[in-house]
């Protein structure tokens, strides 16, 4: 009986650490976002966690790392999403609109991260060039891949690059994420929005005469 409950109490240790973990993060986003990156201290994210300040460093080495480990759970987790949402949608412009649109949707009800990713991470460009690029071009690289197979499928016009319309379309997201973050926006605002930049998007992506 002891050696069964011993078992049980190794295989949930894991899991417990994960939640433990996603609990300091949510705590970080709360604080980050009321206090701002540089005058939040570790002891209020604990606080609000409700761990010990010395867990905190049990899971992050500074407030520096917990910023940017921020930064890679919600973008890998984002890119993880898009990837299957793209993928249950069959045409190029299709897909560009889903990534808009579902991306804005989410934040829509994460005003607090919104804030933290638009606001905070610009307090801490260092950072973010340091730890966090990897995981920024991956994501970049998924918008010019699905740009780039519409493209090569005719959907799309061909005298663009596909890189510098991810990255513009990475400034217009990140733009209206900020405004609505910062602002005083009605419901469904960041949404209805989402829609409207698709819409331009793609009336300027559209194929011009003959498929190149």
């Amino acid at each position: 009986m002891t050696e069964r409950r011993f078992s049980a109490r190794k295989r949930d240790e894991p899991r417990a650490a994960g939640d433990k973990r996603e609990r300091i993060l949510r705590a970080a986003v709360k604080v980050f976002a009321r206090k701002g990156f540089y005058a939040s201290r570790v002891s209020e994210i604990a606080k609000a966690a409700g761990v010990a300040d010395g867990t905190i460093y049990l899971y992050f080495k500074s407030k520096d790392e917990l910023l940017t480990s921020l930064f890679e759970d919600r973008i890998t987790r984002l890119l993880d999403v898009l990837r299957r949402e793209i993928e249950a949608v069959p045409s190029g412009p299709d897909r560009v609109r889903r990534i808009i649109e579902f991306q804005l949707g989410l934040l829509e009800g994460e005003r607090d991260l919104a804030e933290v990713i638009t606001v905070n991470l610009r307090q801490s460009t260092r950072l973010l060039k340091q730890y966090a690029t990897k995981r920024f071009t991956e994501y970049l690289d998924l918008m010019a891949h699905v740009i780039a197979d519409a493209q090569h499928a005719g959907e799309l016009r061909t005298d663009v690059s596909p890189r510098i319309v991810a990255r513009a379309l990475f400034g217009a997201l990140d733009g209206l994420a900020l405004t609505w973050a910062l602002g005083n926006p009605e419901p469904g605002g960041l949404k209805r929005a989402g829609t409207q930049l698709a819409d331009v998007v793609l009336q300027g992506l559209e194929r011009r005469g003959p498929a190149a």
